[in-house]
């Protein structure tokens, strides 16, 4: 059992009882743990994670969780996450713990620090206060927009586990380096900056492979190609440890959408879907949903 999974304690009431009362404020509580066992390749549970990006930071945020929770409903086979924008966690958080939901709550970024002088970041405990037991790091636009570099990923992932936190690390090329050959050798290096902490916490992160190119763009890796980059993350994971590559979930993201997800989602590498623009409308991201339990059901990813 991972060292996120052993305290059930609800995070959002542990975090908000441990802060000085000159500052506490009421926080929503985390959606519930899920308790379902894994299913898919290799006992790995597909997960579907929406990530809102700089949409959705409101009221229309809770009406958007609201519906993906219906589409979620009875689809114990997925596990499915969202990740609004930072104003609109703990109402998000809230409103799924509210209905009961077990759809998971994800920050978009997270700072390694927990506290000090760094205007404009969020740490860990904030987040876990707000009632997210998710992070999403690394995202190629947190890379080519506002310069992170892999070793910065790395500390951050140190931090969000340290912190309680489940983390999606991303990882992808540029469309420079997949035209010039270099797609292996740049997802190797990112991988392995973050390889000694996935391997101390097997099972706590996921890896989701997001071809830069195909952000934002309409493009999609065929799931041939898409297959090939994932195959050699397992490989590289297999190499740091058996046990870190079976369980580890490796996700595809970059323009998935309810047309293609099925394609990508056969794949035998691939163990679900970082998606982007499509998780901003419950219906089409539901049949996301759906396409990833129907091929758990049909015995696809085993």
């Amino acid at each position: 059992m991972s060292s996120n999974e052993e305290n059930d304690t609800n995070p959002a009431e542990e975090a908000t009882t441990a802060a000085p009362s000159s500052e506490s404020t009421e926080a929503a509580p985390a959606t519930p743990e899920d308790t379902v066992p894994a299913a898919g390749k290799a006992g790995r549970r597909p997960l579907i994670a929406g990530n809102w990006k700089l949409n959705a930071g409101g009221a229309d945020g809770c009406d958007l969780a609201i519906a993906i929770a219906r589409s979620a409903a009875d689809r114990e086979e997925v596990e499915v996450v969202v990740a609004p924008p930072f104003t609109a966690i703990a109402a998000v958080a809230n409103e799924l713990y509210n209905k009961k939901s077990d759809v998971g709550v994800a920050g978009q970024n997270v700072y390694f620090e927990e506290s000090g002088a760094f205007t404009g970041e969020i740490s860990p405990s904030m987040l876990r206060t707000a009632g997210a037991n998710w992070v999403i790091l690394g995202h190629s636009e947190r890379r080519q927009l506002f310069g992170e570099t892999d070793e910065l990923v790395a500390k951050k992932l140190v931090a969000a586990n340290a912190g309680g936190l489940k983390c999606i690390v991303c990882v992808g090329e540029t469309l420079d380096q997949r035209e010039a050959g270099q797609t292996l050798d740049v997802i190797r290096t990112q991988v392995s900056a973050v390889l000694p902490e996935l391997a101390r916490s097997v099972g706590d992160s996921v890896i989701a492979y997001e071809p830069v190119w195909a952000i934002g763009t309409g493009k999609v890796a065929s799931p041939e190609d898409a297959q090939e980059v994932h195959a050699a993350i397992r490989q590289l994971l297999a190499d740091a440890d058996a046990e870190l590559a079976d369980q580890t979930r490796v996700l595809y993201g970059g323009s998935v959408k309810a047309n293609n997800a099925e394609g990508l989602l056969s794949q035998p590498d691939i163990d679900g879907a970082l998606v982007g623009g499509a998780s901003l409308e419950a219906e089409g991201f539901g049949k996301i949903i759906d396409i990833a339990a129907k091929l758990v059901r049909q015995g696809k990813n085993s």
